[in-house]
C-alpha cells in the first residue's frame, strides 16, 4: 500500500449536526471545543445516527465536507437549519458505509445540495443487508441505499474502494481498513448478501476521513468504526505516512454485548496513539465513553450535537 499525497491544513473545523446525544446545558466552550450557543425554548435533536461537516483551510482555499447524514430528514435538517448551515457550500458527501443510520438523511440533503455534487462510497455500500440476532427466530432485513434514486436528483456517485483524497488533497478518505489489530473481529451478526449467499458482513465498505493539521498532527474521524477504531487509526496513520496522531472523533462501535469485553484493550491501544483530544460518539456506547472519561481525562471531551471541533 502507497503513501497518498495528503496536504497540510492551516485548519480544520468538524461540526457534529448528527450524534446520539443532546445535552444543551453543556457549556465548557474553549478554543478547541465550541458548543452551540441554544436560544431556550429552541433545541437540537439527537438520534442513533452520525453526521459531520468537516471545513478544511489551506491559505485562502476553504473546502466542505459532508460526512454522513444521520437517520432521518428530520433531525438533519432541523439541526441543519438550527445552526444555520448553508448546504449549497458543500463541495462533497463522504458516506461511512453503507446503514441506514448514516445514509437516511442524504435524500432530504441532496435535495438542497447544489447540482452534480460527487458522493465518495465503497461499491460495498450497496450490497444487500441483515441483522441476524440469535435470539430472533428471522433477520431483520436493514434499508438499501438507493444508487438510482441518489443518481436522479443529479448526484454523481464514486464508488472508491481504496484509499483517496478529496478537497484538493486536503482530506483523506480511508478506503478499505486495513486489519491489524486481532481483538477487532467486526460485527459477526451483521450478515450482507455476497454473490448470491448471506455472509457475514467482512465490512470492506467501513471508512473515515482524515486530515493532516499543520503543527499539530492527524485528526482521525470514523463513521461507526466496523472495520475498528484502532484499525481505522492505523491505517490512517499508514496510508498518510504520519507518525503524529492529535485527534480521534467519531462512532467507536463500542456497544453491546458482543463488544464491551473489548473496551479495555481498545482504550490501552488508544493511549499509545497518545492523542490530544479524544471525542467518541454515536455507537460507542455508554459504557466506553465513561471509561473513556475515567481512563483518558485529559484528553476526553463528551461530545453533544451541534459542538464543532477547531484544530489549528
Amino acid at each position: 500500500m502507497s503513501e497518498l499525497s495528503l496536504r497540510e491544513a492551516d485548519r480544520l473545523e468538524v461540526t457534529v449536526l448528527v450524534d446520539n446525544y443532546a445535552d444543551l446545558l453543556l457549556m465548557d466552550t474553549t478554543e478547541t471545543v465550541q458548543r452551540a450557543q441554544v436560544a431556550f425554548p429552541g433545541t437540537l435533536l439527537a438520534e442513533h445516527g452520525l453526521s459531520c461537516l468537516v471545513k478544511v483551510f489551506a491559505g485562502l482555499e476553504e473546502h466542505w465536507v459532508l460526512m454522513d447524514a444521520g437517520i432521518s430528514n428530520t433531525c438533519f435538517l432541523h439541526n441543519v437549519d438550527f445552526l444555520d448551515v448553508d448546504l449549497s457550500r458543500i463541495e462533497s458527501v463522504v458516506l461511512s458505509h453503507g446503514h441506514f443510520d448514516h445514509f437516511g438523511g442524504l435524500m432530504g440533503f441532496l435535495g438542497r445540495a447544489r447540482k452534480g455534487i460527487p458522493i465518495i462510497v465503497h461499491p460495498d455500500a450497496f450490497l444487500e443487508f441483515r441483522l441476524n440476532l440469535p435470539f430472533r427466530e428471522q433477520p431483520v432485513d436493514l434499508p438499501r441505499l438507493d444508487e438510482k434514486a441518489i443518481e436522479q436528483t443529479g448526484a454523481v456517485i464514486n464508488k472508491i474502494g481504496p484509499a483517496s483524497t478529496l478537497a484538493s488533497d486536503l482530506v483523506l478518505v480511508t478506503g478499505d481498513v486495513e486489519r491489524t489489530i486481532d481483538f477487532e473481529k467486526g460485527f459477526p451478526w451483521m450478515e450482507a448478501m455476497i454473490n448470491g449467499e448471506w455472509v457475514v458482513d467482512p465490512f470492506h465498505h467501513d471508512q473515515g476521513l482524515a486530515v493532516r493539521v499543520k503543527g499539530k498532527g492527524l485528526v482521525v474521524v470514523g463513521g461507526c468504526s466496523h472495520a475498528g477504531i484502532i484499525n481505522t487509526v492505523k491505517h490512517a496513520q499508514k496510508v498518510a505516512g504520519a507518525d503524529r496522531v492529535h485527534a480521534v472523533l467519531g462512532g467507536f462501535h463500542l456497544s453491546g454485548a458482543l463488544f464491551e469485553p473489548i473496551i479495555g484493550v481498545t482504550i490501552e491501544e488508544m493511549k499509545k496513539i497518545a492523542p490530544a483530544l479524544i471525542a467518541p460518539m454515536h455507537c460507542t456506547g455508554w459504557k466506553a465513553i465513561k471509561q473513556f472519561s475515567e481512563e483518558m481525562p485529559d484528553q476526553f471531551v463528551l461530545n453533544a450535537v451541534g459542538t464543532t471541533y477547531v484544530f489549528g
